[in-house]
């Protein structure tokens, strides 16, 4: 291939432009109240690939994804609202709807009620960022695809030079997507096994629950 554009080196590059825009820490998220169209707006014009609506959010206050907006307030959308819609925009690609209402379930049980919180969602906001930028950084260092072997399967199928690179992207793009699928299962499976976990607590330290559910 005379001109290497996606080489390990250029691919790490277009990974750390990526990672620089791709996190707004809680500091930097909007201090003042906002209208549900301003929420859109600031989602979608820090969000590149999400393409929020009305809909969409107010869908996902019913389901009780999200909490609802405050009461009495024009500008009913806080802070919190964004950290959740965020939070959503990393978790949409992975979970369903049901199975991210699970996850925040586990942080803060009631989702319009903040005093049953377990941790708060500034400090869980707070902590995937951190934890989004060390797996960033982490990603960098480490070879997430193997250039040699991808150049010795295009070797392997004697190709024309012209689609040389084309295949190269199609086998980097592949892989890719083969680890993001074992993640993404895996994160399905610790959140489902969880539920199956709880539920079983739940019927052991109450018998009664477990009667109930047999009749």
């Amino acid at each position: 291939m005379k001109n290497d554009y996606f080489s390990i080196e250029n691919i790490n590059e277009l990974a750390k432009e990526m990672t620089i825009n791709n996190i707004i820490p809680y500091e930097e998220l909007p201090q003042y109240d906002l209208f549900l169209s301003q929420v859109i707006d600031y989602l979608n014009d820090h969000f590149e690939n999400e393409k929020y609506t009305n809909n969409i959010v107010q869908n996902y206050i019913k389901s009780q994804v999200i909490s609802k907006p405050e009461d009495g307030k024009k500008r009913g959308y806080t802070k919190i609202h964004l950290a959740q819609l965020a939070l959503l925009s990393y978790m949409r690609p992975i979970l369903t709807t049901e199975e991210i209402k699970k996850v925040f379930t586990l942080a803060f049980n009631e989702i319009n009620d903040r005093t049953d919180d377990v941790i708060s969602w500034e400090k869980a906001y707070a902590t995937f960022c951190d934890i989004q930028t060390e797996c960033s950084n982490d990603f960098l260092k480490n070879a997430y695809f193997d250039e040699e072997k991808i150049q010795n399967i295009i070797k392997e199928c004697s190709l024309e030079e012209k689609d040389e690179e084309r295949i190269k992207v199609f086998l980097i793009v592949m892989t890719l997507i083969a680890q993001a699928s074992v993640i993404k299962k895996l994160a399905q499976t610790i959140v489902e096994s969880y539920e199956k976990y709880d539920k079983h607590n739940s019927m052991t330290e109450d018998p009664k629950s477990e009667d109930s559910a047999d009749e």
